[in-house]
């Protein structure tokens, strides 16, 4: 990790200028043990993002469904038109935001949100403005909906110099399933989302993850958790990621 005291920072202000208007998103997953030699890889081509110095964004986010998983099991059987919701909140900078993620039938993903006080975190349903938001955006009246998945991570964001490729870097992921109780820990697992232009010739970090043998693979948190702390939820489609993650748990 010392690496990225190395690499030159850039602030919240500065990443606005990486504008991706036809972007396309590939996903990792990786043991957390190939974190320092993946960036000493890339340090020369990338900054790393820094809030208030740190380059370390600590995330806590809260997942809401019906008590029957509609929306997980939705997922899981690879339905269209698709949405997850959930109020995250980005705890170096006290910002807090509900969040609507849709899929729709081209399989693109499409997210609105809308501020909230961080102290509503937990009571997020009863804010009527957000009650009004899911009402206005999704076909689930706020009344069906539970609190259920919880997770808390650490990010890494990472910029190249031409400002046109932002990579996430998720590390020492932690579920809590608030319906059923239970607990895990995949800390031992990375997981890497790369976004740059369409059509963009493959790029610096792209190259260094072939080189450490990490292949593309697409990863939900929330889908991922949820499996491995609901005993009642359908997992047969997670059933190889699953096995990656224990693999990688079991090095």
């Amino acid at each position: 990790m010392n690496v990225l005291s190395q690499m030159p920072p850039i602030g919240l202000d500065d990443m606005k200028a990486v504008r991706l208007m036809n972007r396309v998103d590939q996903k990792y997953m990786a043991p957390a043990c190939l974190l320092d030699a993946l960036l000493q890889r890339v340090a020369e081509g990338y900054y790393v993002q820094h809030i208030d110095g740190n380059p370390l964004a600590p995330y806590k986010t809260l997942y809401f469904d019906t008590a029957d998983l509609r929306m997980y099991t939705m997922h899981h059987n690879q339905k269209l038109n698709r949405q997850k919701l959930r109020v995250r909140t980005y705890r170096s900078t006290d910002t807090t935001f509900f969040e609507i993620k849709n899929k729709d039938n081209k399989k693109k993903t499409h997210k609105v949100r809308i501020p909230v006080d961080v102290s509503q975190f937990d009571s997020v349903l009863e804010v009527p403005e957000v009650e009004q938001f899911v009402n206005n955006n999704t076909p689930f009246p706020v009344a069906l909906l539970h609190q259920c998945l919880e997770n808390r991570f650490e990010r890494i964001t990472l910029v190249d110099k031409g400002m046109s490729e932002r990579i996430t870097i998720d590390r020492g992921i932690i579920f809590h399933n608030r319906a059923t109780g239970i607990d895990a820990d995949i800390s031992q697992l990375l997981v890497i989302e790369v976004k740059h232009e369409v059509g963009a010739p493959t790029s610096l970090i792209e190259k260094a993850l072939h080189e450490l043998h990490v292949l593309p693979r697409r990863m939900s948190k929330y889908c991922i958790g949820t499996a491995l702390t609901d005993p009642t939820a359908k997992k047969g489609r997670f059933k190889e990621k699953l096995l990656f993650i224990e693999k990688i748990h079991k090095s």
